[in-house]
Formats: structure tokens, sequence, C-alpha cells
């Protein structure tokens, strides 16, 4: 049996963290993010957009703030 999956996967102040969806032909990719460190958000549509979303991510924001920084 699978669990169901919340109907609106978006990241909250309550339940920070990146949401990616990947593109289909019909659309482009969307990604998004609200940091639990310090409250920044941001959205992003596009492959190129959304890429740098991510790294932007990953690189100030929600990892960086439990381990300090990426190296």
């Amino acid at each position: 049996m699978f669990r169901k999956l919340p109907a609106d996967l978006h990241p909250t102040e309550e339940h920070p963290g990146l949401r990616v969806k990947g593109g289909t032909p019909y659309s482009k990719s969307q990604g998004d993010y609200v940091c639990g460190g310090c409250g920044a958000e941001d959205h992003a549509n596009g492959d190129t957009d959304v890429k740098a979303l991510v790294d932007d991510y990953t690189d100030n924001h929600g990892p960086a703030h439990r381990t300090g920084g990426r190296r």
C-alpha cells in the first residue's frame, strides 16, 4: 500500500524545503524553495532558471544553514 502524497507540495514557512517539478513537452520545469534557516524564498520556471535556483538553495540556504556552508 502506498501513502497518499499531500495535495500541495509547495514549501512553506512551516515546512521549508526545495520543490522541483520536471518539464514535459507541453510545460516548463518549475521550482521553488523556502529556507528554514533565514526565511528566504524564490521561484523559477524553465530548465536553466530552475538549475540556478537549485544551485542557489544548495550553496546559500537549506543545506548551507545546517552545515555552515559548502566548501
